[in-house]
């Protein structure tokens, strides 16, 4: 059995944990960071890691957790906590194009835009033609009903029943005026329903391991992030509040949801991208970087929003 000695960090961070009365149970249930990682760090055993990354992530959780000075400690203690652990794949090979370019579809999309305007536009052109013939037939063969009891009727005096036509003639006009502002009031409504555009979540920049997407045509902004293995992620809005920041794990805590609505950026900091998955109402976001490129990345979101 392999047996490693405390270093001087370990021996820092049990002996703050037990001055607190917290055993490592307990201390897992704070963090969320399974037990035997916990002592692995009490021991010196970064090897035991799920990944070289969460070394330094899992030892800033145990400090916060047993109230160190984070900074202080990883000053202090350098020489015992590993630099960064060489994850990221050399740079000059991981380094893709700092901008892309919006995809070609959605350029097509917005080329066809106007043509589906003035398609809808001119549909509703002949529904309302339509409507207005078949209205006014309608009117014609009401009046030619309403004449013939007249032709039948004996006239006791005929200036009374000439002036019951003419308010029937007047009540008729109101009426169809009526029907007509209503009939042009819904066509609209019909026109605007129709011509809503639809959410549109494009990469903006992209560089290194970060990528920004904008998010437009969009009533809301619920983002959910999952894991289809274990990953480590941090979810903040654009002024650095923390709305989650832990492990996420299939069988466990798979996923977060957040209605971020209220907010115009929100930034992802994933441990493991390649088990990790991001979806903005319901849609999911394509990495613009591949995860066998670069493992942890950043991912920020700009909402822009629009009025109902």
């Amino acid at each position: 059995m392999v047996v490693f000695a405390l270093t001087e960090l370990g021996n820092k961070l049990k002996e703050a944990r037990e001055a607190k009365g917290l055993s490592l149970d307990d201390l897992q249930s704070v963090t969320k960071i399974q037990k035997r990682y916990l002592q692995g760090i009490e021991e010196g055993n970064y090897s035991m890691m799920p990944g070289k990354f969460y070394v330094r992530a899992f030892i800033k959780q145990y400090a916060e957790a047993v109230g160190l000075h984070q900074e202080e400690l990883f000053e202090n203690y350098k020489d015992d906590i590993p630099s960064a652990y060489d994850e990221k794949l050399p740079e000059q090979i991981s380094r893709v194009s700092t901008k892309k370019a919006i995809p070609v579809g959605s350029s097509k999309v917005f080329d066809l835009f106007p043509k589906i305007l003035i398609g809808v536009f001119i549909i509703g052109a002949i529904a309302l033609v339509y409507y207005f013939l078949q209205l006014n037939a309608d009117g014609k063969n009401k009046d030619k009903v309403a004449e013939d009891p007249q032709t039948v009727t004996i006239e006791d005096n005929p200036k009374k029943t000439s002036d019951n036509s003419k308010k029937e003639t007047v009540d008729n006009k109101n009426q169809k005026k009526e029907t007509t502002k209503k009939s042009t009031s819904s066509s609209k409504k019909t026109a605007k329903k129709e011509t809503k555009p639809t959410q549109e979540l494009a990469v903006v920049t992209s560089q290194g391991s970060e990528t920004t997407y904008e998010l437009k045509n969009a009533t809301k902004f619920e983002l959910k992030v999952a894991t289809t293995g274990e990953t480590w992620v941090n979810i903040l809005n654009g002024k650095g509040y923390s709305f989650y920041k832990g492990m996420l794990k299939v069988g466990e805590t798979e996923s977060q949801t957040f209605d971020l609505s209220k907010e115009t950026e929100a930034v992802v900091v994933i441990g493991r991208s390649s088990d990790t998955q991001i979806y903005v109402n319901d849609q999911k976001v394509e990495y613009a970087i591949s995860p066998t490129e670069e493992v942890r990345q950043d991912i920020t979101i700009r909402y822009v929003p629009t009025n109902e």
